[in-house]
């Protein structure tokens, strides 16, 4: 973890809780996703260093339907370039959250499906996606403001 993400935890953490008129939100520094472990890393910055890049999610998003071939998955990814997908689809792999098996067949086809690990992402995510579709609006709301008083 950065000394910035350090000082900025010690900050976040001294602050009380906000309350957001639905419950009280938890000072996220002070959760376990925001501790650093023995090696300095947070687990936050861990998974969104995988899954919070261009394409991780749009892949996992598409193998959520089941095993689908590396061309199939590729047209489902509107703007992914070959090598993009293969280098995606490897982190993804690496990191237990996609299988990737090989068909002995004259060209091998090549499957994709989600690990287990890589199917418990849908409920986080689908949590992110509702707090998009409830904050969306008033967020482009926000940002048209800022950007006048510019």
């Amino acid at each position: 973890m950065t000394s910035q993400m350090n000082a900025a935890l010690k900050k976040n953490s001294a602050e009380p809780q906000h309350d957001d008129g639905n419950n009280t939100s938890p000072i996220l520094a002070d959760t376990a996703g925001f501790t650093a472990d023995e090696n300095g890393t947070c687990p936050i910055r861990e998974v969104l260093d995988r899954v919070g890049d261009t394409w991780s999610l749009l892949v996992i998003l598409n193998l959520q339907q089941g095993t689908i071939r590396f061309n199939a998955l590729r047209r489902l990814i509107e703007g992914i370039s070959q090598r993009m997908l293969t280098v995606t689809l490897r982190s993804l792999e690496r990191d237990g959250l996609v299988l990737r098996t090989v068909r002995p067949t004259s060209p091998p086809e090549v499957e994709y499906s989600l690990t287990a690990l890589g199917l418990s992402l849908a409920k986080p995510i689908d949590n992110l996606g509702q707090w998009a579709v409830d904050n969306r609006h008033t967020m482009r709301e926000e940002r048209a403001r800022f950007d006048a008083q510019q």
